[in-house]
Protein backbone atom coordinates (compact mmCIF):
# COMPACT_ATOMS: atom_id res chain seq x y z
CA UNK A 1 0.00 0.00 0.00
CA UNK A 2 1.03 3.56 -0.67
CA UNK A 3 2.75 4.99 2.50
CA UNK A 4 0.70 8.15 2.32
CA UNK A 5 -2.54 6.22 2.18
CA UNK A 6 -1.42 3.95 5.05
CA UNK A 7 -0.71 7.02 7.23
CA UNK A 8 -4.22 8.39 6.63
CA UNK A 9 -5.80 5.09 7.58
CA UNK A 10 -3.86 4.83 10.84
CA UNK A 11 -4.75 8.38 11.75
CA UNK A 12 -8.42 7.66 11.13
CA UNK A 13 -8.23 4.52 13.24
CA UNK A 14 -6.64 6.40 16.10
CA UNK A 15 -9.30 9.10 16.04
CA UNK A 16 -12.05 6.57 15.84
CA UNK A 17 -10.65 4.61 18.77
CA UNK A 18 -10.55 7.69 20.88
CA UNK A 19 -14.21 8.33 20.11
CA UNK A 20 -15.18 4.80 21.01
CA UNK A 21 -13.24 4.92 24.25
CA UNK A 22 -15.03 8.02 25.20
CA UNK A 23 -18.31 6.26 24.60
CA UNK A 24 -17.34 3.07 26.40
CA UNK A 25 -17.31 0.79 23.40
CA UNK A 26 -15.91 -2.75 23.44
CA UNK A 27 -12.34 -2.93 22.02
CA UNK A 28 -13.00 -6.13 20.01
CA UNK A 29 -15.80 -4.38 18.11
CA UNK A 30 -13.52 -1.51 17.31
CA UNK A 31 -10.94 -3.91 15.84
CA UNK A 32 -13.52 -5.44 13.53
CA UNK A 33 -14.73 -2.07 12.31
CA UNK A 34 -11.23 -0.80 11.62
CA UNK A 35 -10.35 -3.95 9.71
CA UNK A 36 -13.33 -3.49 7.47
CA UNK A 37 -12.45 0.10 6.75
CA UNK A 38 -8.89 -0.81 5.77
CA UNK A 39 -10.15 -3.52 3.45
CA UNK A 40 -12.43 -1.16 1.60
CA UNK A 41 -9.64 1.41 1.16
CA UNK A 42 -7.27 -1.23 -0.32
CA UNK A 43 -9.83 -2.17 -2.99
CA UNK A 44 -10.47 1.42 -4.17
CA UNK A 45 -9.38 2.15 -7.76
CA UNK A 46 -8.20 5.57 -8.91
CA UNK A 47 -8.06 6.42 -12.63
CA UNK A 48 -5.32 8.78 -13.78
CA UNK A 49 -6.01 10.35 -17.20
CA UNK A 50 -3.08 10.44 -19.66
CA UNK A 51 -2.89 13.30 -22.15
CA UNK A 52 -1.17 12.66 -25.54
CA UNK A 53 0.47 15.89 -26.50
CA UNK A 54 2.36 14.96 -29.79
CA UNK A 55 2.44 12.21 -32.43
CA UNK A 56 5.82 11.67 -34.13
CA UNK A 57 5.69 9.99 -37.55
CA UNK A 58 8.91 8.27 -38.71
CA UNK A 59 9.38 7.89 -42.53
CA UNK A 60 12.31 5.88 -43.95
CA UNK A 61 13.36 6.62 -47.55
CA UNK A 62 15.44 4.19 -49.72
CA UNK A 63 17.07 5.24 -53.02
CA UNK A 64 17.07 2.58 -55.77
CA UNK A 65 19.50 2.97 -58.70
CA UNK A 66 18.99 0.77 -61.78
CA UNK A 67 21.16 0.44 -64.92
CA UNK A 68 19.09 0.76 -68.08
CA UNK A 69 20.59 -0.42 -71.36
CA UNK A 70 20.04 2.05 -74.19
CA UNK A 71 18.95 0.22 -77.38
CA UNK A 72 21.62 0.32 -80.12
CA UNK A 73 19.19 1.82 -82.59
CA UNK A 74 18.92 5.05 -80.59
CA UNK A 75 22.69 5.53 -80.34
CA UNK A 76 24.24 8.00 -82.74
CA UNK A 77 25.74 6.33 -85.83
CA UNK A 78 29.46 6.93 -85.90
CA UNK A 79 29.73 7.44 -82.15
CA UNK A 80 32.09 5.49 -79.91
CA UNK A 81 29.12 3.37 -78.80
CA UNK A 82 28.01 2.66 -82.36
CA UNK A 83 30.95 2.90 -84.78
CA UNK A 84 30.41 2.42 -88.51
CA UNK A 85 31.46 -1.11 -89.49
CA UNK A 86 33.87 -1.20 -92.43
CA UNK A 87 33.97 -4.64 -94.07
CA UNK A 88 36.65 -5.85 -96.48
CA UNK A 89 36.34 -9.10 -98.44
CA UNK A 90 39.30 -11.45 -97.85
CA UNK A 91 40.59 -11.34 -101.43
CA UNK A 92 44.24 -10.84 -100.40
CA UNK A 93 46.28 -11.48 -97.27
CA UNK A 94 44.08 -10.84 -94.23
CA UNK A 95 46.84 -9.29 -92.12
CA UNK A 96 47.54 -6.83 -94.92
CA UNK A 97 43.85 -5.92 -95.10
CA UNK A 98 43.54 -5.44 -91.34
CA UNK A 99 46.55 -3.15 -91.13
CA UNK A 100 45.69 -1.22 -94.28
CA UNK A 101 42.00 -1.14 -93.45
CA UNK A 102 42.74 0.63 -90.20
CA UNK A 103 44.60 3.31 -92.14
CA UNK A 104 41.50 3.76 -94.32
CA UNK A 105 39.35 4.04 -91.19
CA UNK A 106 41.70 6.59 -89.65
CA UNK A 107 41.56 8.64 -92.84
CA UNK A 108 37.77 8.56 -92.87
CA UNK A 109 37.62 9.53 -89.20
CA UNK A 110 39.86 12.54 -89.83
CA UNK A 111 37.67 13.63 -92.75
CA UNK A 112 34.23 12.96 -91.28
CA UNK A 113 34.69 13.06 -87.50
CA UNK A 114 32.97 9.67 -87.21
CA UNK A 115 34.17 6.47 -85.54
CA UNK A 116 34.85 3.32 -87.62
CA UNK A 117 35.49 -0.34 -86.85
CA UNK A 118 37.36 -2.50 -89.38
CA UNK A 119 36.75 -6.21 -89.88
CA UNK A 120 37.51 -8.89 -92.47
CA UNK A 121 34.81 -11.59 -92.55
CA UNK A 122 35.87 -15.12 -93.37
CA UNK A 123 34.47 -15.14 -96.92
CA UNK A 124 32.64 -13.11 -99.55
CA UNK A 125 29.37 -14.70 -98.40
CA UNK A 126 30.06 -13.82 -94.76
CA UNK A 127 30.68 -10.20 -95.78
CA UNK A 128 27.31 -9.99 -97.50
CA UNK A 129 25.53 -11.67 -94.60
CA UNK A 130 27.02 -9.16 -92.17
CA UNK A 131 25.80 -6.24 -94.30
CA UNK A 132 22.31 -7.70 -94.38
CA UNK A 133 22.35 -8.45 -90.64
CA UNK A 134 23.50 -4.90 -89.76
CA UNK A 135 21.61 -2.85 -92.35
CA UNK A 136 22.02 0.61 -90.81
CA UNK A 137 25.71 0.75 -89.86
CA UNK A 138 27.80 -1.21 -92.38
CA UNK A 139 29.82 -0.27 -95.45
CA UNK A 140 31.57 -2.85 -97.59
CA UNK A 141 34.33 -3.00 -100.16
CA UNK A 142 32.87 -5.81 -102.28
CA UNK A 143 33.36 -6.96 -105.90
CA UNK A 144 30.76 -6.74 -108.66
CA UNK A 145 29.14 -10.15 -108.18
CA UNK A 146 29.14 -9.71 -104.42
CA UNK A 147 27.36 -6.38 -104.81
CA UNK A 148 24.70 -7.85 -107.13
CA UNK A 149 24.09 -10.72 -104.70
CA UNK A 150 23.89 -8.36 -101.72
CA UNK A 151 21.54 -6.04 -103.58
CA UNK A 152 19.25 -8.92 -104.51
CA UNK A 153 19.31 -10.45 -101.03
CA UNK A 154 18.60 -7.45 -98.83
CA UNK A 155 18.84 -4.22 -100.82
CA UNK A 156 22.48 -3.24 -100.25
CA UNK A 157 23.16 -0.07 -102.26
CA UNK A 158 26.25 1.05 -104.16
CA UNK A 159 27.82 4.45 -103.60
CA UNK A 160 31.06 4.30 -105.54
CA UNK A 161 33.24 2.16 -107.77
CA UNK A 162 36.99 1.66 -107.74
CA UNK A 163 39.23 3.33 -110.29
CA UNK A 164 42.60 1.74 -111.08
CA UNK A 165 45.00 3.93 -112.99
CA UNK A 166 42.19 5.64 -114.83
CA UNK A 167 40.24 2.45 -115.63
CA UNK A 168 36.78 1.54 -114.29
CA UNK A 169 37.14 -2.10 -115.38
CA UNK A 170 39.38 -5.09 -114.86
CA UNK A 171 39.28 -8.71 -116.04
CA UNK A 172 39.95 -12.26 -114.92
CA UNK A 173 43.07 -14.15 -115.88
CA UNK A 174 43.37 -17.90 -116.41
CA UNK A 175 46.89 -18.82 -115.29
CA UNK A 176 48.77 -22.08 -115.80
CA UNK A 177 52.27 -23.32 -115.04
CA UNK A 178 54.72 -22.68 -117.86
CA UNK A 179 55.77 -26.35 -117.88
CA UNK A 180 52.22 -27.75 -117.76
CA UNK A 181 51.81 -28.32 -121.49
CA UNK A 182 48.44 -26.49 -121.34
CA UNK A 183 48.20 -24.25 -124.39
CA UNK A 184 44.46 -23.81 -125.08
CA UNK A 185 41.19 -23.57 -123.15
CA UNK A 186 40.28 -27.05 -124.36
CA UNK A 187 43.30 -28.38 -122.48
CA UNK A 188 41.58 -27.36 -119.22
CA UNK A 189 38.94 -30.09 -119.53
CA UNK A 190 39.08 -32.29 -116.45
CA UNK A 191 41.89 -30.25 -114.86
CA UNK A 192 41.89 -29.17 -111.21
CA UNK A 193 40.80 -25.54 -110.89
CA UNK A 194 41.93 -23.25 -108.06
CA UNK A 195 39.64 -20.28 -107.31
CA UNK A 196 39.77 -17.53 -104.68
CA UNK A 197 36.12 -17.84 -103.59
CA UNK A 198 32.82 -18.90 -105.13
CA UNK A 199 31.62 -15.32 -104.56
CA UNK A 200 34.50 -13.81 -106.55
CA UNK A 201 33.57 -12.05 -109.77
CA UNK A 202 36.96 -12.38 -111.46
CA UNK A 203 38.05 -15.52 -109.65
CA UNK A 204 34.95 -17.60 -110.44
CA UNK A 205 31.93 -15.99 -112.14
CA UNK A 206 33.53 -14.63 -115.32
CA UNK A 207 35.88 -17.60 -115.88
CA UNK A 208 32.94 -19.98 -115.42
CA UNK A 209 30.96 -18.04 -118.03
CA UNK A 210 33.90 -18.29 -120.42
CA UNK A 211 34.22 -22.04 -119.85
CA UNK A 212 30.52 -22.67 -120.35
CA UNK A 213 30.50 -20.66 -123.57
CA UNK A 214 33.48 -22.67 -124.86
CA UNK A 215 32.11 -26.03 -123.66
CA UNK A 216 34.93 -26.51 -121.16
CA UNK A 217 34.29 -28.74 -118.15
CA UNK A 218 37.04 -28.42 -115.54
CA UNK A 219 37.54 -31.13 -112.97
CA UNK A 220 37.61 -30.51 -109.23
CA UNK A 221 37.16 -26.88 -108.12
CA UNK A 222 39.20 -25.95 -105.04
CA UNK A 223 38.36 -22.80 -103.07
CA UNK A 224 41.69 -21.42 -101.85
CA UNK A 225 40.55 -18.38 -99.84
CA UNK A 226 41.74 -15.37 -101.83
CA UNK A 227 43.44 -14.33 -105.09
CA UNK A 228 46.88 -14.52 -103.50
CA UNK A 229 46.24 -18.07 -102.31
CA UNK A 230 44.93 -19.11 -105.72
CA UNK A 231 48.18 -17.97 -107.37
CA UNK A 232 50.26 -19.70 -104.69
CA UNK A 233 48.27 -22.91 -105.06
CA UNK A 234 49.20 -22.95 -108.76
CA UNK A 235 52.81 -22.03 -108.04
CA UNK A 236 53.09 -24.89 -105.52
CA UNK A 237 51.51 -27.39 -107.92
CA UNK A 238 48.39 -27.96 -105.81
CA UNK A 239 46.10 -27.20 -108.80
CA UNK A 240 46.45 -27.44 -112.57
CA UNK A 241 45.28 -23.91 -113.27
CA UNK A 242 43.99 -20.97 -111.29
CA UNK A 243 41.97 -17.81 -111.84
CA UNK A 244 42.31 -14.36 -110.29
CA UNK A 245 42.01 -10.66 -111.12
CA UNK A 246 43.90 -9.03 -113.97
CA UNK A 247 44.72 -5.33 -114.10
CA UNK A 248 46.64 -4.16 -117.20
CA UNK A 249 50.35 -3.34 -116.88
CA UNK A 250 51.52 0.25 -117.03
CA UNK A 251 53.50 0.76 -120.23
CA UNK A 252 56.92 2.45 -120.60
CA UNK A 253 57.02 6.22 -120.27
CA UNK A 254 53.25 6.18 -119.68
CA UNK A 255 52.98 6.92 -123.41
CA UNK A 256 49.64 5.14 -123.68
CA UNK A 257 47.30 2.77 -121.85
CA UNK A 258 47.36 -0.94 -122.41
CA UNK A 259 44.54 -1.80 -124.84
CA UNK A 260 42.14 -4.64 -124.12
CA UNK A 261 41.82 -7.11 -126.98
CA UNK A 262 44.85 -5.67 -128.77
CA UNK A 263 47.87 -5.90 -126.49
CA UNK A 264 49.22 -9.15 -125.10
CA UNK A 265 48.35 -9.57 -121.37
CA UNK A 266 52.06 -10.14 -120.77
CA UNK A 267 53.38 -7.52 -123.17
CA UNK A 268 56.23 -6.92 -120.76
CA UNK A 269 57.82 -10.23 -121.84
CA UNK A 270 59.05 -8.33 -124.90
CA UNK A 271 61.65 -6.74 -122.62
CA UNK A 272 63.33 -10.13 -122.22
CA UNK A 273 63.85 -9.78 -118.45
CA UNK A 274 62.01 -11.14 -115.45
CA UNK A 275 59.85 -8.98 -113.15
CA UNK A 276 61.34 -8.06 -109.77
CA UNK A 277 59.90 -6.64 -106.59
CA UNK A 278 61.35 -3.40 -105.27
CA UNK A 279 61.72 -2.26 -101.68
CA UNK A 280 58.35 -0.54 -101.80
CA UNK A 281 56.61 -3.80 -102.71
CA UNK A 282 55.95 -2.91 -106.36
CA UNK A 283 56.67 -5.24 -109.25
CA UNK A 284 58.63 -3.85 -112.22
CA UNK A 285 60.19 -5.07 -115.44
CA UNK A 286 63.26 -3.13 -116.55
CA UNK A 287 62.45 -0.36 -114.13
CA UNK A 288 59.29 1.62 -113.68
CA UNK A 289 57.32 3.30 -116.50
CA UNK A 290 59.12 6.59 -115.93
CA UNK A 291 62.37 4.71 -116.52
CA UNK A 292 61.22 3.03 -119.72
CA UNK A 293 60.03 -0.17 -118.04
CA UNK A 294 56.74 -1.79 -117.06
CA UNK A 295 54.81 -2.02 -113.83
CA UNK A 296 52.85 -5.26 -113.43
CA UNK A 297 49.52 -5.13 -111.62
CA UNK A 298 47.91 -8.57 -112.03
CA UNK A 299 47.28 -10.87 -109.05
CA UNK A 300 50.73 -12.49 -109.20
CA UNK A 301 52.41 -9.21 -108.29
CA UNK A 302 51.09 -9.53 -104.73
CA UNK A 303 52.99 -12.77 -104.08
CA UNK A 304 56.44 -11.93 -105.43
CA UNK A 305 57.78 -11.63 -101.88
CA UNK A 306 56.83 -15.27 -101.23
CA UNK A 307 57.39 -16.56 -104.77
CA UNK A 308 59.83 -14.17 -106.50
CA UNK A 309 60.02 -16.33 -109.65
CA UNK A 310 56.27 -16.79 -110.06
CA UNK A 311 56.29 -14.94 -113.42
CA UNK A 312 58.84 -17.41 -114.74
CA UNK A 313 57.00 -20.43 -113.35
CA UNK A 314 53.53 -19.36 -114.57
CA UNK A 315 51.90 -17.68 -117.58
CA UNK A 316 48.53 -16.20 -118.54
CA UNK A 317 46.56 -18.53 -120.81
CA UNK A 318 43.62 -16.18 -121.49
CA UNK A 319 41.60 -13.23 -120.21
CA UNK A 320 37.85 -13.03 -119.69
CA UNK A 321 35.56 -10.20 -120.74
CA UNK A 322 35.92 -6.87 -118.98
CA UNK A 323 34.37 -6.59 -115.50
CA UNK A 324 33.05 -3.48 -113.72
CA UNK A 325 35.39 -2.57 -110.88
CA UNK A 326 34.57 -3.50 -107.30
CA UNK A 327 32.24 -1.36 -105.26
CA UNK A 328 31.96 0.75 -102.15
CA UNK A 329 28.54 -0.31 -100.90
CA UNK A 330 26.27 0.50 -97.96
CA UNK A 331 23.79 -1.46 -95.85
CA UNK A 332 20.17 -1.13 -97.04
CA UNK A 333 19.18 1.20 -94.17
CA UNK A 334 22.39 3.23 -94.02
CA UNK A 335 21.59 6.98 -93.80
CA UNK A 336 21.92 8.58 -97.23
CA UNK A 337 23.52 11.81 -96.00
CA UNK A 338 26.21 9.87 -94.11
CA UNK A 339 26.85 7.64 -97.14
CA UNK A 340 27.39 10.71 -99.33
CA UNK A 341 29.74 12.15 -96.73
CA UNK A 342 31.84 8.96 -96.79
CA UNK A 343 31.92 8.68 -100.59
CA UNK A 344 33.08 12.30 -100.87
CA UNK A 345 35.73 11.74 -98.19
CA UNK A 346 37.09 8.67 -100.00
CA UNK A 347 37.20 10.55 -103.30
CA UNK A 348 39.58 13.00 -101.66
CA UNK A 349 41.57 10.37 -99.74
CA UNK A 350 42.08 7.67 -102.41
CA UNK A 351 44.90 9.07 -104.52
CA UNK A 352 48.49 8.14 -105.25
CA UNK A 353 49.46 11.52 -103.82
CA UNK A 354 48.34 10.30 -100.39
CA UNK A 355 51.10 8.21 -98.75
CA UNK A 356 48.57 6.58 -96.41
CA UNK A 357 46.56 5.31 -99.38
CA UNK A 358 49.73 4.17 -101.16
CA UNK A 359 50.53 2.11 -98.05
CA UNK A 360 47.03 0.64 -97.82
CA UNK A 361 44.07 0.69 -100.23
CA UNK A 362 46.16 1.95 -103.16
CA UNK A 363 48.80 -0.75 -102.68
CA UNK A 364 48.99 -3.66 -105.14
CA UNK A 365 49.16 -5.94 -102.10
CA UNK A 366 45.78 -4.58 -101.02
CA UNK A 367 43.01 -3.65 -103.52
CA UNK A 368 45.15 -1.40 -105.74
CA UNK A 369 42.57 1.41 -105.91
CA UNK A 370 43.82 4.71 -107.26
CA UNK A 371 40.51 6.56 -107.18
CA UNK A 372 36.77 6.38 -106.46
CA UNK A 373 33.97 7.29 -108.86
CA UNK A 374 30.41 7.79 -107.57
CA UNK A 375 28.18 5.28 -109.35
CA UNK A 376 24.71 3.72 -109.33
CA UNK A 377 23.23 0.25 -109.45
CA UNK A 378 22.96 0.28 -113.26
CA UNK A 379 26.76 0.15 -113.54
CA UNK A 380 26.55 -3.52 -112.52
CA UNK A 381 23.71 -4.58 -114.84
CA UNK A 382 26.14 -6.47 -117.09
CA UNK A 383 27.15 -8.67 -114.16
CA UNK A 384 23.53 -9.14 -113.12
CA UNK A 385 22.59 -10.13 -116.69
CA UNK A 386 25.46 -12.61 -116.90
CA UNK A 387 24.41 -14.26 -113.65
CA UNK A 388 20.82 -14.55 -114.87
CA UNK A 389 21.92 -16.04 -118.19
CA UNK A 390 24.04 -18.64 -116.40
CA UNK A 391 21.29 -19.41 -113.90
CA UNK A 392 23.52 -18.53 -110.92
CA UNK A 393 21.42 -17.87 -107.82
CA UNK A 394 22.32 -16.31 -104.51
CA UNK A 395 21.55 -19.61 -102.76
CA UNK A 396 24.26 -21.34 -104.82
CA UNK A 397 26.86 -18.78 -103.86
CA UNK A 398 25.75 -17.62 -100.41
CA UNK A 399 23.79 -20.59 -99.12
CA UNK A 400 20.14 -20.73 -98.04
Amino acid sequence: MNPRRLGLVLLAMLAFTMVLSACGADPEQVEVIVTKIVTEIQQQEIEVPVEVTRVVEMIQTRMVVEEVEVPAEVMALGSADKPIKVLFVPSVDVDTIVAGGQMVADGLKAATGLEYEVSVPTSYAATIEEMCASPDDTIGFIPAQGYVLANDRCGVTVGGAAVRFGLAWYAAQIVVRSDSGIETLEDLNGKTWGIPDFGSTSGYLFPLAMFQAAGIEPGEVIETGGHTNAMLALYNGDVDFATAFFSPPLLPNNARQWTYGVDDPEIWREAGVSPIRNEEGRTFVAGGPSEGGYRILDARSSVTDTAPDIFDVTKILALTDQIPNDSLSFGPEFPLNTALLIVNALEEWVTLDNPDCVASLCSEEFYNWTGVDPTTDGFYDAVRFLMEQMGITEEEVLGG
